[in-house]
C-alpha cells in the first residue's frame, strides 16, 4: 500500500530567507522609525502603536504560516517578535489613558492628577525602552540568518492621531429607556461588586521585589486581571446600553463622571493584563525555555512587577474604589424606602441562622439601612443581637409577621429569603448566591 504525500512541502532554510525579507522589511521600517521618534523625543501616537501591532501580527503570521517559531534559527525571532506586539499593545492603552484622561473631568486632586500622569508617563517611557531593546535583539537574529535588509533611513512616514481637541456640538436627542433609573442602580451596584472583589485582593503598593513576584504570580495572575477586565468591559457596556444619552444623564451629571471611574480602570487593566501575560510567558519559574529566558534578561522583570502592581493593579483599584465612592452618592438620589410585611421563619423564629442571613444581607447593602418594625420600634437589622431580641419579643406576643424597613433593593433580597422560608432547610437561592459564604463556613 503507497502512503499518502503530505501535502505539507518542507523548504530549506536559504529559500525561506528570500521570502522573508521583504516582509521584515516592511516591519523594520516601521521599526526603526519607532526608535528614531524615541531618539528624537517625539511622542508615539496611538495611530503609530496601532501600525506597530498590526505590522507586529502580519510579520508573526507570516513566519507561523512557514513554522519558524518550530525551526533553530528562527524560534528565538519569533519569540521577539510576539514580545514586541506585547508590549506594544499595552504602550497603546497607556497612551491611550494618557489622552482621553483630561475627557473623563474626574474629581481628583491636582497632586493625584500630576501623580498619576508622572506614573503612566514612566510605564510609557519604560515600555517603549523595551521594545527598542528587543527591536536590537530582533534585528540581530536577522543579520545573525544573513538577511539582506534595505532600512530607508529617510523615511517619514507619519502615524498621527486626529486632532481631538475639538468636538462637533452635543445635539443627540436624549432617549427614554424602560425602567433607566433601575438601569443606574444595576450599575452601580456592579461597580460596588467589582470594588470588593478587587479589594479582597488585598494587594498594596510595594518596593519588595520578592512581595511583587508573590503578588502577580499569586494574587494577581493573568486569569484574575482578565476576569477584573472583562467585569468592568460588562459594566461599560451596560451603561452604554442603558443610561449614556439618556435624559436621566442630563439631569444628573455626575453618572457622566462615574462612566470615567470606569473607563479608567478598564484601559488599566488591559495594560495590566498584557505585561502580566508577557511576564508569565517569560518567567522561568512558570515555564523554563532558552527563548523565553534570553527575552527575560533583555526586558528587565523586576520594573516589569513594578508597572504591573504598582502602576496596573493599585490605579486600577484606586479608579474603582473612587467610582464605587460616586455610586454610593448615586444610589443615594436613587434610594426608594419601603415597608413590608413577611412571616417570621419556621419553626424556631428568629433563632441564630435567619438572623445572621438577615444582617449579612443587610451588611450587603452598606450605604443603606434595613428595619425590623415590633410595635412601631425600629431595630437595625445589621445586628445580629438586635434580630435576637426581635425574636424573643415576638414570640413573646404570638405575632407571626413582621415589618420590614428599608430601601427597595435590599428589601427584594429579604422578600426572597422569606419567601424561602429564611432559608431553614439550607437552600439557597442563586440571586442570593453571596450568602453561601456564611452556609460554607457553618
Amino acid at each position: 500500500m503507497v502512503e499518502p504525500k503530505s501535502l505539507t512541502q518542507i523548504i530549506s532554510e536559504k529559500d525561506f530567507l528570500v521570502l522573508a525579507e521583504v516582509p521584515c522589511e516592511q516591519f523594520f521600517n516601521v521599526l526603526f522609525l519607532f526608535k528614531r521618534r524615541n531618539q528624537e523625543k517625539k511622542d508615539i501616537s496611538r495611530k503609530f502603536y496601532s501600525n506597530l501591532i498590526q505590522e507586529s501580527e502580519s510579520l508573526e503570521n507570516f513566519m507561523d504560516q512557514y513554522g519558524a517559531r518550530e525551526n533553530k534559527k528562527w524560534s528565538f525571532f519569533v519569540e521577539c517578535l510576539a514580545s514586541i506586539r506585547n508590549l506594544s499593545i499595552a504602550a497603546f492603552f497607556t497612551r491611550h489613558i494618557l489622552d482621553r484622561y483630561p475627557y473623563y473631568n474626574l474629581r481628583e486632586s491636582t497632586s493625584k492628577e500630576n501623580e498619576f500622569k508622572k506614573s503612566s508617563v514612566g510605564v510609557l517611557f519604560f515600555l517603549n525602552q523595551s521594545i527598542l531593546s528587543l527591536l536590537q535583539e530582533l534585528y540581530g537574529a536577522t543579520e545573525a540568518n544573513s538577511m539582506n535588509i534595505s532600512i530607508d533611513a529617510d523615511n517619514q512616514i507619519e502615524f498621527s492621531d486626529i486632532e481631538s481637541y475639538k468636538r462637533l456640538p452635543r445635539n443627540v436627542a436624549e432617549d427614554e429607556v424602560k425602567d433607566e433609573e433601575e438601569r443606574v442602580i444595576e450599575v452601580c451596584e456592579k461597580i460596588k461588586h467589582i470594588s470588593r472583589l478587587m479589594n479582597d485582593s488585598k494587594i498594596s503598593q510595594t518596593d519588595d521585589i520578592n512581595k511583587l513576584k508573590v503578588s502577580v504570580l499569586q494574587k494577581y495572575n493573568e486569569n484574575r486581571a482578565r476576569l477584573h477586565k472583562n467585569l468592568i468591559h460588562n459594566i461599560q457596556s451596560d451603561f452604554d446600553t442603558y443610561v449614556k444619552n439618556t435624559k436621566l444623564e442630563v439631569e444628573h451629571q455626575e453618572l457622566k463622571v462615574l462612566r470615567g471611574y470606569v473607563s479608567m480602570p478598564l484601559h488599566l487593566l488591559e495594560v495590566s493584563l498584557w505585561l502580566v501575560h508577557f511576564y508569565e510567558r517569560h518567567e522561568d519559574e512558570i515555564r523554563p525555555g532558552e527563548n523565553r529566558k534570553r527575552i527575560s534578561m533583555i526586558v528587565n522583570k523586576d520594573v516589569l512587577l513594578d508597572k504591573i502592581v504598582n502602576f496596573g493593579f493599585f490605579y486600577s483599584q484606586y479608579f474603582i474604589n473612587e467610582g464605587n465612592n460616586l455610586a454610593d452618592e448615586i444610589l443615594k438620589c436613587f434610594s426608594i424606602v419601603v415597608r413590608v410585611e413577611l412571616p417570621i421563619p419556621k419553626p424556631l423564629g428568629f433563632h441564630a441562622r435567619p438572623s445572621t442571613l438577615i444582617s449579612i444581607i443587610a451588611r450587603k447593602y452598606e450605604d443603606m439601612d434595613l428595619f425590623v418594625i415590633v410595635d412601631e420600634k425600629k431595630f437595625n437589622a445589621k445586628s445580629v443581637m438586635s434580630l435576637l431580641q426581635v425574636g424573643g419579643l415576638v414570640a413573646d406576643k404570638g405575632y407571626q409577621t413582621i415589618l420590614f424597613e428599608g430601601d427597595k433593593r435590599v428589601i427584594e433580597d429579604i422578600k426572597l429569603l422569606a419567601k424561602h422560608n429564611y432559608c431553614e432547610k439550607g437552600e439557597i437561592p442563586s440571586r442570593l448566591s453571596y450568602l453561601r459564604e456564611y452556609q460554607k463556613s457553618e
